[in-house]
């Protein structure tokens, strides 16, 4: 099914997608956020006729998964146990159809280290970086990426557990908070720019692009709160750029999906170093938000795709990625 146009949606039967499962809620530190995403989806889906159910794997069991009959479910988690691919390896056991990537993509997706590792292969451009581990010398830290630089947890998203360091003392204490999430942590050169989001639909060779947000935080701080609860962050869509500068930022953005076997819908988050207009990709979203400040719906907007007909495109694309079906 295209999914660049609102034509695919028009001809579909809402009854041919059978009992739809929307799956929100979860144990992740996103919780509240996809709680949000979901809801929007479920009355979305619903208003188009879809037999659409919530089910929230934080507070039910997979056997109560298994028990409702889902013929489909439209993923709607973010983090962790929804968005790194052990929902989606427990889908495949029961062999639920669902969105967005498979297994290893999702896996591979969640964890900023292995993705940029992948990406550096690949020669898709994404900051310098370093894996800190216990016992790793800081200093050396220090003098590889330079100030300022960014800390972060590799599995965590919405800005959770990161901190901007600016002065070396400051490098210690960033650090112990990230490592409250998780083991190794990231550390990354800071990149001096304009904040940009590309959001990808499709798979393999029909994966393409959409019109490029651009992100204007107050004082460039895109954090928790302004992403989600604020109206002080601006948005531009499509973005004001050179057409061969946006061309390029999608064309690498696409490419960044594919090479870590991303499927469905997915979310790249760029950055376009101020000093030469040179972008940096930052990382993957496998399971974007969908609430009312998301950036999805926001780029789709621009084709003229509406949220409830994004909604619908997304759960066409519903798949066991495991099996031929």
């Amino acid at each position: 099914m295209n999914v660049s146009t609102t034509k695919g949606t028009a001809s579909v039967d809402p009854a041919s997608f059978g009992k739809v499962g929307v799956l929100f809620g979860g144990r992740s530190a996103e919780r509240e956020v996809s709680i949000m995403s979901g809801t929007g989806v479920l009355e979305a889906l619903r208003s188009r006729g879809v037999d659409a159910h919530p089910f929230d794997p934080g507070t039910q069991s997979l056997a109560e998964l298994a028990a409702q009959g889902f013929d489909r479910v439209f993923i709607a988690l973010h983090g962790r146990y929804g968005e790194d691919g052990s929902l989606q390896g427990a889908l495949e056991q029961l062999g639920i159809p669902y969105t967005g990537s498979g297994v290893m993509a999702s896996s591979v997706g969640m964890d900023k280290i292995t993705t940029k590792k992948i990406w550096k292969f690949d020669h898709i451009p994404t900051p310098d970086y370093i894996a800190i581990e216990p016992g790793t010398d800081l200093d050396e830290v220090l003098v590889s990426l330079g100030l300022p630089l960014i800390v972060k947890p590799p599995l965590e998203g919405s800005t959770i557990g990161i901190t901007k360091v600016s002065q070396a003392e400051e490098l210690k204490a960033a650090v112990e908070l990230a490592a409250g999430f998780d083991a190794v942590v990231l550390a990354e050169e800071f990149v001096t720019g304009r904040e940009f989001t590309v959001a990808v639909l499709g798979t393999g060779a029909n994966a393409r692009a959409l019109p490029i947000v651009e992100i204007v935080a107050p004082e460039g701080n895109y954090d928790y709160q302004n992403k989600y609860f604020t109206d002080d962050t601006r948005y531009h869509c499509p973005a004001q750029l050179d057409p061969l500068l946006s061309e390029e930022i999608q064309r690498h953005a696409v490419n960044a999906y594919r090479a870590l076997g991303c499927e469905g819908w997915g979310r790249i988050d760029v950055l376009v170093r101020e000093s030469d207009m040179r972008p940096f990709l930052l990382e993957v979203n496998t399971s974007p938000g969908m609430t009312s400040h998301s950036l999805v719906p926001m780029a789709a907007r621009a084709l003229g795709i509406s949220y409830e007909d994004l909604c619908l495109e997304i759960l066409a694309s519903a798949r066991l990625k495991m099996t031929k079906v």
